[in-house]
């Protein structure tokens, strides 16, 4: 089972108490395993303070509601508001020593069928970091309930509102990024969940984070009636707007499809991220089925396949340099919930696998 919280206030100093009091214990060894994870990265430690610190002052500046949050997050949790900052810019802060992973996720969306869109994506992560998975839902005001998947102390990562606004998150690398700490792409995708019902007013939102790592963040929406997508890539070279292909499709993984983005590339050529796109494109037909088991096996792939969707550590390697798929999610904006399988597309098969938010 996914740790999961249900907060039933508006307001961020309530809710962050709450899930502060409720969930101190994983966010203090998330803390820890963070700070362990940026020392295998060679990351100062000296600097993770004024990491963190640079990270809750982009937060008050660009959100100031979710900066009220977290630091009741850090009060109720007995840490520092620093270590909250520094948890919630763990990208920005990895991508200052140019830390890029070659286990990440993968995304699929379909819009081209009638019906709410069909999307799935893996999360890969250190395996250090199995047990700090949080499903989190909260009231938002505008947006109705939000319904999210991140870790314990970050503010959001997958998700979806009753306004019918969903979103899917890769981590992207770019040449531009880590000069600074700006605001975390992790809170972006939080107040997206939290303030856009429409697919613009998300890209608004986005555009207006002035960021220093770059992500993907795969918006999906359904009125009831019509279906829509758009990968935005985020990056502190700017910012791109991806729609679906002609058939419906919006598939992403680790690396830049805009031309002019890409052209700052830092995925190695030979990287995963390629052979895992190639993958899902090969066989996205399975996305049009109305049964999401065929869009589970669309992402049922290993290297012994040629392609790590789902990945796996291999022994041997320092654990910094473990990934595994940690999570398997997908948006149903049809019933307004999350469906999310605590594993790889592998050990998702069965629908008791599957738990919803």
């Amino acid at each position: 089972m996914i740790a999961r919280h249900h907060l039933d206030s508006t307001d961020p100093t309530e809710r962050g108490h709450t899930l502060g009091t409720a969930d101190g214990d994983r966010i203090r060894a998330n803390i820890t395993a963070y700070q362990r994870l940026f020392e295998a990265v060679q990351v100062d430690p000296a600097l993770l303070r004024p990491y963190g610190e640079q990270a809750t002052d982009a937060i008050r500046d660009w959100a100031p509601a979710l900066h009220r949050e977290l630091a009741a997050v850090a009060r109720a949790a007995g840490a520092e508001a620093w270590q909250l900052g520094m948890l919630n810019a763990r990208t920005e802060i990895l991508a200052t020593v140019g830390a890029t992973a070659e286990g990440e996720c993968s995304t699929a969306v379909y819009v081209g069928g009638a019906g709410a869109p069909h999307t799935i994506q893996t999360w890969d992560w250190h395996e250090e970091f199995t047990d700090i998975k949080t499903l989190v839902r909260h009231p938002t005001g505008r947006a109705g309930d939000a319904r999210i998947f991140t870790e314990a102390g970050i503010l959001g990562k997958i998700g979806l509102n009753s306004a019918g606004l969903g979103l899917h998150f890769n981590i992207l690398s770019h040449a531009a990024d880590g000069e600074r700490i700006g605001v975390p792409v992790h809170v972006v995708a939080r107040r997206i969940l939290d303030e856009a019902t429409t697919l613009a007013e998300a890209v608004d939102i986005a555009r207006s984070a002035d960021v220093s790592a770059s992500t993907v963040l795969t918006v999906v929406t359904y009125d009831g009636r019509h279906a829509d997508a758009a990968c935005v890539e985020l990056s502190p070279a700017g910012t791109a707007v991806l729609p679906p292909d002609p058939d419906g499709y919006l598939l992403h993984t680790n690396h830049f499809l805009e031309p002019r983005l890409a052209e700052g590339e830092l995925a190695a050529p030979a990287g995963s991220t390629y052979a895992r796109l190639k993958h899902l494109t090969t066989r996205r037909e399975l996305l049009t089925s109305t049964d999401p088991a065929h869009w589970t096996e669309l992402l049922h792939a290993h290297e012994s396949d040629g392609a790590p969707v789902c990945c796996h550590p291999q022994p041997g390697l320092p654990f910094h340099q473990q990934w595994r798929t940690l999570l398997t999610a997908g948006l149903d904006l049809a019933a307004g919930r999350l469906r999310c399988h605590a594993g790889g597309p592998c050990t998702a098969g069965e629908e008791s696998a599957w738990e919803y938010l």
